[in-house]
């Protein structure tokens, strides 16, 4: 053992130790009021990212029922909707016709697709559910009204992606 100036490192740190009995109380109300802190910051935060995350899903979901209208018009599962003059204008996908187009999803009764030209339009019940955050982003405003109905455009503005170009048809002119 090294001594320094008479007395050991050891016992120095040793009479120091016997000395501490434990946490005064103003130590322990001090901990506990940055816990109180920390818990009021961290509790909202966490709540806020879980309606986030529920809203992005309901999104999402819209997402694939449109990507399975879709394929459910192209393989003429859907409606034909037709103009004044006869000709094809869109299609009209059902949740029925739609069913086996979206696996993983229920859809309601009232659930569909409308293809117009090129624009898609979807009424999807939950899309009701989203938090104030999305229901103003798909209402293009200030708005928070829940509506059950949006375009392909909207949806994927809320969701932060940029919107699909518009298909070409065969009746489309390039310059």
């Amino acid at each position: 053992k090294k001594e320094r100036g008479g007395i050991s490192l050891r016992n120095l740190l040793n009479k120091k130790l016997k000395n501490e009995k434990g946490l005064t109380l103003i130590e322990l109300l001090a901990v506990i009021v940055i816990l109180a802190i920390i818990a009021l910051i961290a509790i909202p935060a966490i709540g806020n990212i879980i309606s986030n995350s529920k809203s992005k899903a309901i999104l999402s979901d819209a997402t694939t029922i449109i990507a399975g209208a879709k394929t459910a018009i192209a393989d003429g599962a859907c409606d034909e909707t037709k103009g004044t003059d006869g000709k094809v204008t869109g299609a009209k996908c059902t949740a029925t016709q739609l069913q086996d187009y979206v696996e993983g999803l229920t859809l309601d009764p009232g659930d569909q697709v409308v293809k117009s030209g090129s624009d898609y339009t979807i009424t999807y019940k939950k899309l009701k559910k989203v938090n104030d955050k999305y229901a103003k982003l798909l209402n293009g405003s200030e708005s928070t009204d829940r509506k059950d109905t949006a375009t392909q455009a909207d949806i994927a503005k809320a969701m932060g992606n940029k919107p699909e170009k518009p298909e070409k048809t065969a009746n489309s002119q390039t310059n």
